[in-house]
């Protein structure tokens, strides 16, 4: 790749790639969609507050890539859509795991099963790991596994198309306080499993918070 994508034109192909999939309806987007998709506060990290100005420059620089374009409509309003098919001919399980990790950064493969949930459905984890082995092998590779950090159960993985990332950028380690407090294997096993139906639960609710913002958008345009 010839090119490093910035934190801006990640959210935006992030964005566009996410509402292909779960809003065909209203897909390509306008710029005024485009923009409340990049800032919605649901599956999105660090939520950004990006202006037209910020999305319109990152649009730019997409095309040069050929990642993005203006779409041919009817309409009188100019809409784009993402090229990254005709770029890199991903599979729908590897597209995926790309959109989920533009969006919210790296991430160990139980997060994105979890939040790439609506993107496609991954039957298990062998399955996330077998997308994520994918990217990682294509030349030049597009994810990298990041190395474990103290405190954690799992490793992360991260995309490439920003260039090589840093162990810094990994989410902040989290160490279990049962472990901490050395309350031994069978209590952490516990810990985990509530851990994870949190990180569920968590997931779900960001997703009706998404969905409410979607309705609220599509109420606005009859308005």
């Amino acid at each position: 790749m010839n090119f490093q994508l910035t934190p801006a034109e990640a959210r935006v192909l992030g964005s566009l790639i996410e509402k292909e999939v779960t809003t065909p309806e209203y897909y390509p987007l306008s710029l005024n969609a485009l923009l409340n998709a990049c800032n919605q506060k649901s599956n999105r990290d660090p939520v950004m507050n990006l202006d037209e100005e910020q999305v319109r420059r990152a649009l730019h620089a997409l095309g040069q890539h050929g990642l993005a374009r203006s779409a041919a409509t009817d309409g009188r309003v100019a809409k784009f859509e993402h090229r990254v098919n005709e770029v890199f001919n991903f599979h729908r399980h590897e597209l995926a795991l790309i959109c989920a990790l533009l969006l919210r950064g790296p991430q160990t493969p139980g997060e994105l099963r979890t939040r790439s949930e609506r993107l496609y459905a991954f039957d298990d984890l062998d399955s996330v790991h077998s997308a994520l082995n994918l990217l990682i092998k294509r030349d030049p590779p597009l994810a990298k596994i990041l190395p474990r950090q103290p405190g954690t159960k799992e490793s992360r993985y991260a995309h490439l198309l920003s260039g090589h990332v840093e162990e810094s950028t990994a989410a902040p380690v989290q160490i279990d306080p049962v472990l901490a407090l050395g309350q031994g294997p069978s209590v952490s096993s516990d810990s985990a499993r509530l851990a994870q139906l949190e990180e569920e639960v968590a997931a779900l609710r960001r997703e009706v918070a998404d969905l409410k913002q979607q309705l609220a958008l599509f109420q606005k345009q009859f308005q």
